[in-house]
């Protein structure tokens, strides 16, 4: 790669435009960008979780998410590239399926919090959803990859399995009382 990032004052976006990967000028308020930027704060989201303190096995399948996200950018950030596949996928399935086998069923919702980590996890996962949102939106105007859609599907579940899993550890689910006492 060499010095790519060698300036990052470059002005060229001061009216409102920047450039896609493919060289193209585009509003900053296009769907494609708006999919982006959902995409790189789901990406430093996770960074979160992983400035907390979590299993060295976590930390590893995280960091992989994290650079899954990049060439997530990627793909969306060239029309009509891809680069998800439906292994990025289906590994998001696995470490869903073997997150949860070990979590009690869920018998009420529960609110997000409990462990700083799980905590994180969580507001991973709400941007996750917002991400998936987008690129959904993104997908009403323009093609996007149905593996790009699936893998943000499934890493949302999983996030939210996760935040459950580093509460286990910690204080357990918050459970949200739907009968409580009101004020």
């Amino acid at each position: 790669m060499g010095h790519r990032l060698t300036k990052i004052a470059t002005r060229t976006g001061d009216a409102g435009e920047t450039g896609l990967g493919d060289g193209t000028r585009v509003a900053k308020d296009a769907a494609r960008i708006q999919a982006l930027g959902d995409i790189d704060e789901l990406n430093s989201a996770i960074g979160v979780v992983l400035a907390e303190k979590v299993p060295a096995k976590l930390r590893a399948e995280l960091s992989q998410v994290q650079h899954d996200l990049f060439d997530l950018g990627g793909e969306v950030c060239i029309p009509g590239h891809s680069m998800m596949t439906q292994a990025h996928v289906m590994r998001l399935e696995a470490l869903l399926d073997a997150y949860n086998k070990n979590l009690p069923a869920l018998k009420e919702f529960i609110l997000p919090g409990g462990t700083r980590a799980a905590a994180a996890a969580h507001l991973a996962r709400a941007v996750c959803r917002r991400a998936e949102r987008s690129l959904v939106a993104l997908g009403r105007r323009e093609a996007v990859g149905e593996r790009a859609r699936q893998y943000l599907n499934r890493l949302s579940d999983l996030l939210f399995v996760l935040g459950r899993a580093l509460n286990r550890a910690g204080r357990g689910d918050v459970q949200w009382r739907h009968e409580r006492k009101k004020p």
